[in-house]
């Protein structure tokens, strides 16, 4: 996939798996050993190399992917930003949402942001298959961008055989930054179920009654409603009877009590998203799912969780399969981590956003190597860590082995070739660049007086 200065980005790639701690600096990456090459060849392949997307997103699409309980994919996007408050003149940046010190500030920063999607991992476990990113320009809207990201990719998986005909949707697990009834409209015709988390605060609506009901209610006749009644989240006596109760004892969260609501949709009108929507705007309707556990780490106080999926209709042992998906999400931030503090995905003070695309892909690449190269690294531990079995290891203990189990591995690139200036001219070597014409006319001004002061001396 790497067409242009192939070589260079290949070694930046293994520099960057193979550095000793995290990537600091990026011209720092010059100096490591599988580095063979100099730090303008570096800078050269970020600013002009050549990486063809498309085909190594269909490569990571044929790569292994993680499968939850009955073999079903399930798919996590989020959206985290490469801040850049310290560079003006770059272009394409955006005010990026980020958290301050405290739990409630919120700060907007310019910068970068990218939208990621991955596979995600059943168990206690950091690693995520990262599948696809794509950078949100000024003019992008996030759930369009994230639909066709997932178009995109379902229909590589497809192709590739990841899923066929007869398995189980693929879930798609968001959080509240998302409009998951959108998302669900957007997606609609794919195996796809959509599953996010809403806020505490909203106002949902019933289905509309049926038209019995309705002649029973109103004997005078009238207009049919669109929907039924309300169904406040902070008002308790406006829920119901819900459709499944489920009691779960977890190890972490004590036990977990699960119920939901069926055909549940929000109150869409012409504003925002849908004020260019053409026709009468959609009734989507879906299954609402409140989550309440006994204690949370740190001794904190535990808030209840709502979700809404786009299927309708579940059973018990769905409702406890969504609520447990929804808490791998938190996974991918664990990958944002790594990126960011371990393999220096933002470390470089880079000023096109082009270029920054490439040292993306080429970051994804390498976490790529290391999620393969899980159950072959060496655990090269600390005095202080606990031993763990190879499909235990973290992604920062397989890349503290990689430097070791490089050297079994082929190397396509290319010896760098050498030359024999160096950096600078060899000693005893004349200067060889042609001299200005300011140069050439001292030095005729020079021969003609020593010209004149032999003849006078003569």
């Amino acid at each position: 996939c790497l067409t242009a200065r192939a070589d260079e980005l290949f070694e930046l790639a293994e520099a960057v798996l193979c550095a000793d701690g995290p990537v600091r600096s990026l011209v720092g990456l010059a100096l490591a050993p599988e580095h063979r090459r100099g730090h303008g060849a570096l800078y050269d392949a970020i600013n002009h190399g050549r990486i063809e997307i498309g085909r190594l997103r269909r490569a990571l699409a044929t790569v292994p992917l993680p499968r939850a309980a009955g073999g079903r994919i399930v798919l996590a996007a989020d959206v985290t930003a490469w801040l850049r408050p310290d560079a003006p003149t770059s272009p394409e940046r955006l005010f990026c949402h980020t958290y301050g010190r405290r739990k409630d500030e919120h700060q907007m920063i310019p910068g970068w942001p990218y939208s990621m999607i991955a596979a995600l991992e059943t168990g206690r476990t950091s690693w995520t298959a990262v599948l696809d990113a794509v950078r949100l320009g000024p003019d992008d809207d996030e759930a369009a961008v994230t639909a066709t990201q997932l178009r995109d990719l379902v229909a590589r998986l497809i192709q590739a055989g990841q899923w066929r005909q007869g398995d189980p949707d693929i879930l798609l697990v968001v959080d509240a930054g998302y409009d998951t009834a959108r998302l669900a409209f957007l997606l609609d015709g794919l195996p796809v179920e959509v599953l996010g988390r809403l806020r505490s605060d909203r106002v949902l609506l019933r289905p509309a009654p049926s038209r019995e009901e309705f002649l029973l209610a109103s004997p005078g006749g009238g207009r049919p409603p669109k929907h039924g009644g309300e169904f406040r989240m902070k008002d308790e006596t406006s829920w119901g009877e819900p459709a499944h109760l489920t009691s779960t004892a977890t190890s972490r969260y004590g036990t977990a009590v699960a119920s939901c609501w069926d055909r549940l949709h929000p109150r869409l009108g012409r504003r925002s998203a849908w004020i260019d929507h053409v026709g009468e705007l959609p009734v989507i309707e879906g299954t609402l799912i409140h989550l309440r556990v006994e204690h949370l780490s740190g001794e904190r106080d535990p808030k209840p969780v709502w979700l809404w999926t786009s299927a309708i209709g579940i059973t018990a042992a769905h409702l406890d399969r969504l609520w447990q998906a929804f808490l791998r999400r938190f996974d991918l931030e664990h990958t944002f981590r790594m990126w960011k503090q371990t393999l220096g995905w933002t470390v470089p003070k880079i000023r096109d956003p082009y270029a920054a695309d490439r040292w993306t892909w080429l970051i994804i690449i390498a976490y790529t190597q290391l999620r393969l190269a899980r159950l072959l690294a060496e655990d090269l531990r600390r005095p202080w860590e606990r031993p763990l079995p190879p499909e235990r290891l973290t992604p920062a203990r397989v890349r503290r082995g990689f430097r070791h189990l490089r050297t079994s591995l082929p190397q396509p690139a290319g010896a760098p070739k050498p030359t024999s200036a160096g950096p600078g001219r060899p000693k005893g070597s004349r200067n060889r660049v042609p001299a200005r014409h300011h140069e050439v006319g001292k030095t005729a001004k020079r021969a003609a007086s020593l010209t004149e002061h032999r003849e006078q001396a003569g």
